[in-house]
């Protein structure tokens, strides 16, 4: 898969996770809410999979960490399915917590890295790592004070819908040299 496409579909399946666990939760415990949130987890993983392919090279360890961080998050996502189907809530709460606390973990990294390799514009790395760290900083915040941990998603699932769409429009870049494309495609 070239790096363009599969940056694309990256972007697709950053989209695709949002509208999932999103709609999946918003129908809650019934078939087409389950299937929607299982749907997520795959979507979770699979980006963890196509990150990791296009850092490995520039970047091991932080392909690696992310690769682990996507796919505990998908692992704890779909956990939480079981819970909402024994009336637990409380428990998928709990375990949607440590999956953003996971999500945040191995993004801030991965965000860094594609600072470094000049990937990305700077301000908009930033916005990432900010909205991570933020992101994880509220699902911890959450669990202590149920309801606050939306003011703190929100700068995060912001940047993810952004990167998503740059995603979309440009693709990850070939190679390093040719990173300041990415803002001009």
């Amino acid at each position: 898969m070239t790096p363009l496409l599969a940056g694309r579909v990256t972007g697709a399946l950053f989209l695709a996770a949002f509208l999932c666990y999103g709609g999946g939760t918003a129908l809650g415990a019934v078939p087409g809410g389950i299937a929607l949130i299982f749907l997520n987890s795959i979507a979770v993983a699979a980006i963890g999979f196509l990150v990791r392919a296009r850092l490995r090279t520039e970047a091991p360890k932080t392909a690696e960490a992310y690769l682990w961080a996507r796919g505990t998050e998908a692992v704890l996502l779909a956990a939480g399915v079981w819970f909402l189907l024994a009336d637990r809530p409380e428990t998928n709460a709990l375990l949607y917590a440590a999956a953003m606390t996971a999500l945040a973990a191995g993004s801030v990294p991965m965000l860094l890295a594609l600072r470094r390799l000049a990937w990305f514009p700077a301000w908009f790395t930033a916005w990432g790592v900010i909205g991570y760290a933020l992101l994880g900083i509220g699902a911890v915040a959450d669990s202590l004070v149920p309801g606050t941990g939306l003011f703190f998603a929100l700068p995060g699932g912001l940047f993810e819908v952004v990167f998503a769409i740059v995603l979309l429009r440009a693709g990850f870049p070939a190679r390093t040299e040719e990173a300041a494309l990415i803002t001009t495609r």
